[in-house]
């Protein structure tokens, strides 16, 4: 949108996280707002206290809807007046719409990793499935793939133990999955990947400032495995490309981000996203990072 095309009646989306200045969501959300003509603009705001930029988008008539990112996935459930009761089971919520000052949470973020992992032809039932990390993106996925595919095994692992330790439980209350947690260490990981089939990275590891660094060592992977990360910047992390050095089939973070996308511009603006278009701005913006 031209800066001369805003005008009192324009809808506002953004961003909100911290950090936040990595964000490829406003280059792909104003991307699909002009595709289509819409008199919407979407912005990024570094955010640290949460319940004030809450109050701030509940006052504001024309704050229309917000993406959620690290590290607030969580604690924004707190601070809306409805979420529905999946992504209420789930704990966390990646997007917040404003009804006429009325803020409803819910998640796309699940589902859209979901579609990232069918479309790239990934089996994920009867397989055990190795997932690092435990917050708010980690419940996100963790949760759609208890309840929504016949996984044989969730093993989960992260270094903040009471995190773990909430996740675990609530799985184990609220799906039919067979869930094992232990603490993130070089032990643990090793010993994991000795079983498992398909490895989802859903910790920050990977992304600046800890570009170059993976929490999986190159000779613990097996034939057959898949591996997928949900960072998208860089395009293909270190995991990644240690994962594709081993002949494995790799996904990138980009296609949970686009999927979700889509999903959220759906929540934000009543209309279909136009998918190429933001898969264009997307691929552009990291082909030139």
């Amino acid at each position: 949108m031209k800066h001369d095309a805003i005008s009192p009646t324009t809808r506002i989306c953004a961003v909100i996280g911290n950090p936040v200045g990595h964000s490829l969501s406003p280059a792909l959300h104003n991307a699909a707002f002009d595709e289509l003509g819409l008199d919407f603009v979407y912005v990024a705001f570094r955010v640290e206290d949460l319940k004030a930029a809450l109050a701030g988008m509940r006052a504001l008539e024309n704050f229309r809807g917000m993406s959620v990112t690290i590290p607030h996935k969580i604690e924004a459930m707190r601070h809306v007046d409805e979420v529905a009761a999946e992504d209420r089971h789930i704990g966390s919520i990646n997007t917040i719409i404003n009804e006429q000052g009325r803020l409803i949470g819910l998640g796309t973020d699940g589902p859209g990793a979901l579609k990232a992992l069918v479309d790239a032809g990934v089996a994920i039932d009867g397989r055990s499935v190795l997932m690092l990390g435990a917050g708010g993106a980690a419940r996100a996925v963790a949760f759609t793939l208890a309840l929504k595919t016949g996984l044989a095994k969730l093993t989960i692992l992260d270094i903040n133990e009471e995190l773990l330790a909430g996740l675990a439980t609530d799985l184990e209350a609220r799906s039919p999955a067979r869930i094992e947690s232990e603490a993130l260490t070089d032990v643990s990981v090793t010993r994991a990947m000795a079983h498992a089939d398909l490895i989802i990275n859903c910790t920050p590891i990977g992304m600046h400032p800890k570009e170059g660094v993976s929490l999986v060592p190159i000779d613990s992977f097996r034939p057959g495995q898949a591996v997928f990360d949900v960072v998208y910047t860089p395009l293909e992390t270190k995991l990644l490309a240690d994962a594709r050095s081993r002949g494995l089939k790799t996904i990138s973070g980009v296609e949970m981000f686009i999927n979700q996308a889509v999903l959220q511009f759906r929540q934000f603006t009543g209309v279909d996203a136009p998918v190429e278009a933001m898969r264009r701005v997307v691929m552009d913006r990291l082909s030139s990072r």
